[in-house]
This record gives C-alpha cells, structure tokens and sequence, in this order.
C-alpha cells in the first residue's frame, strides 16, 4: 500500500454548502468537529451528470437500510460512485433526505439574508440547489442523498425516529472514489432532528491520496454484487 498523502482541507460551516471532484486514487473525510453534525451528500459522475447516486439500487443491492463501512454507493449504470473505507460512526441515514424552506420556517420562523447576513435560516434543498448550479446543473438534476453522521431507526408502532448524539466529536467517515466522482454537500441540520434550536454544526472535509481498490478489498467482497460492481467500474476506468 502507497503512503495517503492529504491534498487539501477545509472546513464546512454549519448549515453551507460545498463541492469538489474527487477522482479515482482519492478519498474524501468527513469529521465531525463538534459532535451532533448532519453531512448531506449527493454524487454524480464528474464526467457525465446524469449518472448519478441511486439510493434504491445502493440499498436492495447489498441488502441494507443504512451506510456503514464497507458499503459502497451506485450510481444508476450498475457502477460504484464512492465506496466507505473508514468509518467511526456505524450508522448514516440514506432514507430521510434534507430539509426544505417550508419546514425551517415552519420550525424556526423566518430570518431572511437581508435581516441577518450570513447567519440567516438554510435549508438543505436549497442549499444544494446552489451548490449544483456551480457546476451547470438545475433542480431537475436533484437526486437522493444520505445524510452521513445521523442515524434514524424505525420504532415497533412503525415510526422513524431520529438517534440523537450518534456522533461524537472527531469522529469521521472516509469516501473512497471508485471513478471521478463530483461529491457534494451541505451540512444544514438532519429533517428529523428534534431539536427546538436551529442547529449549526461544522464539518471538517479534507481530500487523501489513496490506493485503488483490489479484489481482495473489503468494500469488494462485502457482498457479491458489489464484486460485479466493481468489475462493471473497472471496465468502464479502462
């Protein structure tokens, strides 16, 4: 194994917005700074947007309900976008996806940029709606996301419920590449989280050299579908 070299970090605010290609031979970490944050991430193909994440394949796939290490995200051709190589937490929530404009101000009330600048009221959809049109894309390139460092579990009369402190401070979760992959992200506060104060929590993001994934790698023999995923990747990186 080649000696990971960190290219470049940077720290998220809570409740912004952020992209960058990660490309084959990289990872992406994610650390929870303070404890309590909510990441939510969508990925595309860096070279072709309309492959994209696709959450129903990603979980019926390799027959799960949450991303853990050793989980891998599809895209919708049936190849590997990104894949967990680390991961201190154990639980990330692909199901609830972001909150909308309706339920902050539903919540919290309004404050609008002009009445309070930079710490006025996000929200995730929008806030991703931005950070794709960085890269030429509208809402109708809107996809699933998960939302890494939260955990929702469904309860014995059938309802989802939010798992407060599921992450601690430092903990951190690592995004390996599997083809040039367009990661992007917000980190406003998770839909379900019960809190009565609009929450703000930052996330650190660094990019890491890494090695290419073999056939005797832990995200490929998770599950024999994800053998073939990462042969049907491979064939598509010549």
């Amino acid at each position: 194994m080649s000696e990971s070299k960190v290219l470049c970090e940077q720290v998220i605010a809570g409740g912004w917005n952020y992209s960058r290609i990660v490309k084959r031979g990289q990872k992406i970490r994610l650390t929870d700074i303070e404890g309590g944050a909510n990441a939510s991430l969508m990925c595309y193909n860096a070279h072709n947007f309309t492959e994209r994440f696709n959450l129903g394949d990603t979980l019926k796939i390799q027959h799960i309900c949450r991303i853990a290490k050793n989980c891998c995200l599809y895209g919708d051709m049936g190849r590997i976008l990104l894949s967990v190589v680390e991961d201190t937490v154990g639980w990330h929530d692909p199901l609830c996806g972001c909150t909308h404009a309706s339920l902050i101000k539903e919540r919290f009330g309004e404050k609008d940029y002009q009445s309070a600048h930079n710490d006025f009221y996000r929200n995730g959809y929008d806030s991703l709606l931005v950070e794709i049109g960085k890269h030429g894309m509208t809402k109708r390139d809107f996809t699933e996301l998960v939302n890494f460092f939260s955990k929702v579990v469904v309860t014995s009369d059938g309802k989802m419920t939010f798992v407060e402190n599921n992450s601690k401070p430092g903990d951190y979760v690592e995004l390996r590449a599997e083809m040039d992959t367009l990661v992007v992200i917000d980190t406003g506060m998770h839909p379900l989280n019960p809190s009565k104060e609009y929450l703000r929590k930052p996330v650190k993001v660094e990019l890491i050299t890494c090695d290419i994934a073999g056939a005797e790698d832990p995200c490929f023999t998770w599950c024999p579908e994800n053998g073939r995923g990462f042969i049907n990747t491979a064939n598509y990186n010549l």
